[in-house]
């Protein structure tokens, strides 16, 4: 079971990471860009001639991988999921560069014996050369076969904060954008460095209680960032300066997800997103915050489409 002085505590060190141009494509074919190979805005993320970087990839830079599998942890891994995730990009990503992760466990709250335990983690992303903060990413993650440890030590932290319910869902969203998922995308998208098995092998997921491996949360999150760019920010990845999502279920790799945009104002979109197949909200309480200190090249405002 998990310990609340150990996870508290936990020391990750200074994560550095080197990424190459390579890295930045594989991530972006992961989150599905390049469904339609023949889309030129989509391209300008996969190939080496003026690569651009997608904003969400700063969610797996300078992470510690699957640490929840360390024996030390005491938690049980398999029953972990990913609840919410928050990233800030203070200044556009290069497409090659090296990092430092700084993580910490801010919070970890027993939610009790049959709702398990939250916890939640924080990430500095800063440039290995200059020290310059470029990122920050939030997550809460369930811990659900760990709840009632305060019951040894006594000591247990708030509910980790959660992103505010949408208040614009009564009116017709502003925007939608589908987008597709490969049945394959798991398998893609866990060479970002997720390896954990729930997204690979059918019988780790069986165990967790699923009937097939399920998606990434993040790489979920990357297509709700690639929505964002396609539906209210032109392509232009310099514009989104904050992403941020609640997982309200699972979703299975060959899934295509529908996203619904309501624009607050020209710096706020809130969002929310249904899989088509099974007419489920998978993501939820969304908020894209939008940069207006970068202006689009060709001077324009952004693009505001249906896809």
């Amino acid at each position: 079971m998990a310990d609340y002085n150990v996870l508290k505590g936990w020391d990750f060190g200074e994560i550095t990471q080197t990424y190459s141009v390579r890295d930045t494509i594989l991530y972006a074919l992961g989150i599905g860009f390049g469904h339609d190979p023949l889309d030129r805005d989509q391209l300008r993320f996969l190939l080496e001639d003026g690569l651009q970087v997608v904003p969400s990839m700063a969610a797996v830079l300078g992470g510690p991988g699957s640490w929840w599998r360390d024996p030390r942890t005491g938690v049980d891994w398999p029953q972990v999921l990913h609840a919410q995730q928050d990233v800030e990009v203070y200044t556009p990503l290069e497409p090659a560069a090296t990092v430092i992760g700084l993580n910490r466990v801010t919070a970890l709250c027993d939610r009790g014996p049959e709702r398990g335990a939250a916890a939640a983690l924080e990430r500095d992303i800063r440039d290995a050369s200059t020290g310059k903060l470029l990122a920050r990413a939030k997550r809460i993650e369930i811990l659900r076969g760990d709840g009632g440890f305060s019951s040894r030590g006594g000591i247990s932290d708030a509910e980790p904060e959660r992103l505010p319910p949408m208040t614009c869902t009564e009116r017709k969203p502003d925007v939608t954008v589908e987008l597709p998922s490969l049945p394959q995308a798991a398998l893609i998208y866990r060479l970002s460095g997720d390896y954990n098995p729930l997204h690979a092998d059918p019988q780790v997921a069986a165990r967790a209680g699923f009937p097939r491996p399920i998606l990434h949360g993040l790489a979920s999150f990357g297509i709700a960032a690639h929505a964002v760019l396609r539906g209210i920010c032109g392509y232009a990845p310099e514009r989104l300066r904050r992403l941020a999502v609640r997982f309200t279920a699972p979703v299975y790799p060959g899934e295509s997800l529908r996203f619904e945009l309501w624009l607050e104002n020209d710096q706020r979109a809130r969002f929310r997103a249904h899989v088509k197949e099974r007419s489920v909200t998978v993501l939820d309480r969304g908020i894209a915050e939008l940069s207006l200190t970068h202006a689009r090249q060709d001077g324009t405002k952004p693009i505001y489409r249906s896809a």
